[in-house]
């Protein structure tokens, strides 16, 4: 593929956005953006400064945060101000006040902009999150929208925590997805829904291998179209 394109992966927590979105970036050879590990960066934050309750210095972190990611040996490193908070962003607190800071109007402009400068950059790239479609790459060339059953996806989650040595409640689990999925699809500033030119894929019965080979198929078919446009 000669061209570089644009593909935005969106979908629920759980969906398969952040592994799919990975593994297709490293066969392509593109940039990877973990977007929603930017609004986590804020959260972990606002918690470590107990001023989850004060929008006006959440919105003063995300403005005057630098955050940096480096994606390598298939992990999202995620740093603020040269600090390392990969190992505490994707914790259970985190998890249960992300969607809260990140429907918060003064922490996602800033964000988005920061996102969407990142088309400048001379590769392509692959960014998932819930309003990547939508918001920050309207115009992407690929657009696709991952789901799943909220079973499927809490029981993915559940495996996450127990590899890490951690023991969770898959109802409770449940619960917690169930909360971000009301928040993200209902709050008023880039709700999490799919683009009307967005292709959806139910994980619910793939596997990883099989979601990947499904968006590579569709990039390829679109950087062809492309190809075979420009030659006419």
């Amino acid at each position: 593929m000669s061209k570089k394109l644009i593909v935005a992966i969106d979908g629920p927590a759980g969906s398969g956005k952040s592994t799919s979105a990975k593994l297709v970036a490293q066969q392509l050879g593109y940039l990877y953006v973990d977007s929603g590990a930017m609004y986590r960066a804020v959260t972990f934050l606002a918690i470590r400064k107990n001023v989850l309750n004060n929008n006006v210095e959440i919105i003063k972190l995300a403005e005057e945060t630098e955050i940096d990611l480096k994606f390598a040996d298939g992990k999202t490193y995620v740093f603020t101000n040269g600090e390392n908070i990969t190992d505490y962003i994707r914790s259970a607190a985190v998890n249960e006040n992300v969607s809260i800071v990140s429907k918060i109007y003064g922490v996602r402009k800033p964000l988005v902009e920061k996102q969407k400068a990142m088309s400048n950059i001379n590769c392509g790239i692959v960014m998932e999150g819930r309003d990547i479609s939508t918001v920050v790459f309207p115009n992407a060339d690929v657009k696709i929208f991952l789901t799943a059953s909220i079973e499927k996806r809490a029981e993915r989650r559940v495996k996450e925590y127990n590899e890490k040595g951690i023991g969770v409640d898959v109802n409770e689990i449940k619960q917690n997805i169930s909360q971000r999925d009301k928040l993200d699809t209902t709050r008023e500033l880039s709700p999490l829904l799919k683009a009307k030119d967005a292709i959806e894929i139910d994980t619910s019965k793939v596997t990883i291998e099989e979601q990947v080979e499904k968006i590579l198929k569709i990039v390829k078919e679109t950087a062809d179209k492309r190809n075979n446009k420009k030659k006419l």
